[in-house]
């Protein structure tokens, strides 16, 4: 058993009511074991909940792997547009049925124009997420192949250490990457640096977006534990949309090329 599910198993403690955990992970894109998560939640008589966000369900099907509920922030690739808030939870006609029962007591209902923007967006949900993925990969590679990049996170690259786990229970793998700039150079001013692509902290919609999570997702952990996650001062997070591949690599590779040169000589 790989070790992180080896001290999942072992975090496992008598008050323990369910397995909640994402795949592949933000913002370093770990890929879990489905089934094998599925198995240790089934072992403790626990329900196994995965935020499915990242994959959404063109991409992976987590109920086939044994997962008892799925987790999606519709904000993000089901509304793909960054002009609508909800959310979905999955999973059998039984459990879903226990929740509703809840959500009817508590709120929580979708307003009319979110519903009506949600499925307007569902339309194209395939074409999307195909795209960004094609564009992921596209941006990974040449990320991967760049003198000022350090490490580049995505498990559609064969070197991705879960790359054989993603290739099996995943169609495609994703539109997300992240990567680590190399030496000194700041992340600030590479994203500064970027012409076409704004920095926000959002994902999943048709622009392409880039963050830093040590200043975003991630500023409320201490610098101690980012580093114990391997979430560094230099990563910068990439949510691909689905513009031209070229243009986005351009982009990228300009900002890059630009910070790596040495400055100027003066006098």
């Amino acid at each position: 058993m790989p070790a992180d599910l080896a001290a999942l198993e072992a975090a496992i403690e008598p008050a323990t009511r369910l397995v909640f955990f994402e795949s592949p992970t933000n913002p370093l894109l770990a890929v879990l074991d489905l089934a094998e998560v599925a198995a240790i939640a089934r072992r403790h008589g626990l329900w196994s909940v995965i935020d499915g966000t990242f994959a959404t369900p063109v991409l992976q099907n987590p109920l086939d792997h044994g997962i008892d509920l799925v987790i999606h922030s519709g904000t993000k690739y089901l509304g793909g547009h960054s002009d609508l808030c909800c959310g979905a939870i999955v999973g059998s006609a039984a459990l879903i049925e226990r929740l509703r029962q809840h959500a009817l007591m508590h709120g929580g209902s979708l307003n009319a124009q979110d519903c009506a923007l949600l499925e307007r967006s569902l339309k194209t949900l395939d074409l999307r997420v195909r795209q960004q993925s094609r564009n992921a990969l596209a941006v990974a590679q040449a990320l991967a192949d760049h003198r000022c990049v350090a490490r580049v996170n995505y498990p559609g690259l064969e070197q991705h250490p879960q790359h054989a786990i993603a290739a099996r229970q995943m169609e495609d793998f994703g539109g997300m990457l992240s990567f680590d700039l190399a030496g000194d150079i700041d992340p600030v001013t590479f994203l500064r640096a970027l012409k076409m692509i704004p920095c926000a902290v959002s994902l999943g919609g048709v622009e392409t977006l880039v963050s830093r999570p040590a200043l975003t997702s991630h500023a409320g952990l201490a610098p101690r534990e980012r580093a114990r996650l391997g979430i560094t001062d230099g990563m910068v997070r990439v949510s691909c949309g689905i513009e031209n591949a070229d243009d986005l690599i351009a982009d990228l590779q300009r900002a890059l090329n630009t910070l790596a040169q040495p400055p100027a000589a003066t006098g």
